[in-house]
């Protein structure tokens, strides 16, 4: 079992940053391929970028690449999101999940987890 609680949403405005965080309990992290999902209000739940277990390895889709960076700090069992030049576009409830036995997927059913989700909205 892997439990996964995200932080750090909120109201920003067009152009700002936030740092999202998400925080692993149960089953080691460090093993673990993480990402993090959105999911706008009547939008499907999209892939947003992952994060390799040693953090070496990153990949985002195209919409968010340049501005948004994940990274991993295994010894704290945490994995951020920072997000840059927000559009209002990025206005979504943000997910962190894991993947225990792949890599690379950017499908939501082969992610084994997930966080509850924090809010962000971007106002123009």
């Amino acid at each position: 079992q892997v439990q996964l609680v995200e932080s750090g949403g909120g109201l920003v405005e067009a152009g700002a940053s936030r740092r999202l965080s998400c925080i692993a309990s149960g089953r080691t992290f460090r093993a673990t391929t993480m990402a993090w999902f959105r999911q706008a209000p009547g939008k499907e739940r999209e892939f947003v970028g992952g994060i390799s277990w040693s953090g070496g390895s990153t990949y985002y889709t195209d919409s968010v690449k340049g501005r948004f960076a994940i990274s991993r700090d295994n010894a704290k069992n945490t994995m951020y999101l920072e997000m840059n030049s927000l559009k209002p576009a990025d206005t979504a409830v943000y997910y962190c999940a894991a993947d225990i036995t792949g890599w690379g997927s950017t499908e939501r059913r082969d992610y084994d987890y997930w966080g509850q989700g924090t809010q962000v909205t971007v106002s123009s």
